[in-house]
């Protein structure tokens, strides 16, 4: 059975989730307010609804009660985005997500049972600082707090060398889960697999670490 979303508030954030995720193929239920940004994304999602997230009937008639994963983009309404989420939760949504505009914000979305709290201008930032601190770095997973999945062009002091003898996982607590080369992937490469020119590695460590790999 397809999972169901549901997406409420269609600022940049909320348009992009909603209209991700229906690129992938889900079923998405998106609703705001704002009859423009519900014409933008009518024709993109399953079902769009013109309506008042804080109108319970309103999220009723439009199926978000039911969905399985909400995502609740109206954080610069802080408080409607408190009763909103405590509406959801409420009604016993399995997965609630949030986006928040402050930390404080986000500590009572926390309090309240959201899944996952998001600070995107934060995340985007952050992740643009990284890149630019770190020589290579393609993309960045979040993975836990401090660690993330990294995906990095192979760093020159590593070329020509096996994984043994960089020893990455004694030296700087990194490990490599695979190795992109050209159109193949080495998933879970061997101690003794060479690091090439051009390889991208996709590894798992801390921040820190990676700052000391570059």
């Amino acid at each position: 059975m397809k999972k169901v979303f549901g997406v409420i508030g269609l600022g940049k954030f909320g348009f992009y989730v909603a209209k991700t995720l229906a690129e992938a193929g889900a079923e998405v239920i998106a609703i705001d307010k704002d009859e423009d940004k519900i014409r933008k994304i009518s024709d993109l999602v399953t079902h769009a609804y013109l309506a008042d997230a804080l109108e319970e009937q309103s999220l009723e008639e439009a199926g978000i009660l039911s969905a399985d994963t909400v995502v609740i983009s109206i954080g610069e309404n802080i408080e409607a985005s408190i009763l909103v989420t405590m509406l959801l939760i409420g009604r016993g949504i399995k997965e609630v997500i949030a986006k928040a505009v402050s930390p404080l914000h986000g500590e009572v979305l926390k309090r309240l049972g959201v899944a996952r709290v998001v600070y995107p201008e934060k995340e985007i930032a952050t992740r643009l600082a990284r890149s630019l601190l770190v020589t290579g770095v393609l993309e960045e997973i979040p993975f836990a707090p401090g660690h993330s999945i990294f995906e990095i062009k192979a760093p020159i002091n590593l070329i020509n060398r096996t994984l043994k003898e960089a020893d990455l996982r004694r030296r700087y607590g990194i490990n490599v889960l695979a190795i992109k080369r050209g159109n193949k992937v080495i998933v879970n490469p061997s101690a003794e697999e060479k690091i090439l020119k051009g390889d991208v590695l996709l590894i798992l460590g801390s921040e820190e670490s990676l700052l000391t790999l570059s």
